[in-house]
């Protein structure tokens, strides 16, 4: 519910979708690869290095290394990026890496950005959904919990679009990168704490 409010806001729907259709593609790819195709692990390293992937990532962004796609390379790269995202959400429940920096080096304005990830988080919580559901790991006994946790996810979409929207972009930036690397280091590290 949040990442389609995510991803509706602020209109220009068709336009995004013309882009982002790459990627989005990509993920529903590499999603179904992931699901039929990759070993079962409970072991947790797939989550590790994806904390680790993904501190990387914010630590390049609080330095201000900037990924930039030209646009001649954008169906081509986001195909593959999309792909790797899908698989590495089967494989940790978590859509962020690589496809939330590739869409950030798309160079869309902030709230472009935020509408963007909420497309590709959008079409990455239905195809993996898919994937559980066709796993039999979907059952009835979610749905309180899930309500639950969606009622707070909804309070918290409408302080951040009031914050959002009364924020500088610098600011904004940093504060991206800075939850980036909490959840990375949270991933990375929550087996040792």
């Amino acid at each position: 519910m949040t990442n389609v409010w995510q991803a509706l806001a602020g209109g220009g729907v068709a336009a995004l979708l013309r882009r982002l259709w790459p990627v989005l593609v990509g993920i529903c790819v590499g999603t179904f690869i992931g699901a039929v195709l990759l070993p079962h692990d409970d072991t947790g390293r797939a989550t590790v290095w994806l904390g680790v992937a993904l501190a990387l990532y914010a630590a390049l962004g609080l330095v201000n290394v900037n990924f930039r796609v030209p646009r001649h390379a954008e169906a081509g790269l986001g195909l593959v990026m999309g792909a790797a995202t899908g698989a590495i959400t089967v494989a940790t429940g978590i859509f962020v890496v690589p496809g939330t920096p590739y869409v950030q080096a798309l160079q869309f304005e902030r709230d472009k950005l935020v509408q963007a990830l909420g497309l590709s988080f959008t079409v990455s919580t239905i195809t993996l959904a898919l994937a559980l559901a066709h796993a039999g790991e979907i059952r009835g006994a979610l749905a309180g919990p899930s309500l639950l946790a969606l009622g707070g996810a909804l309070a918290g979409m409408v302080l951040g679009q009031m914050v959002r929207g009364r924020v500088r972009a610098e600011i904004f930036r940093l504060w991206f990168f800075v939850g980036l690397l909490l959840l990375g280091a949270h991933l990375a590290l929550h087996d040792f704490l």
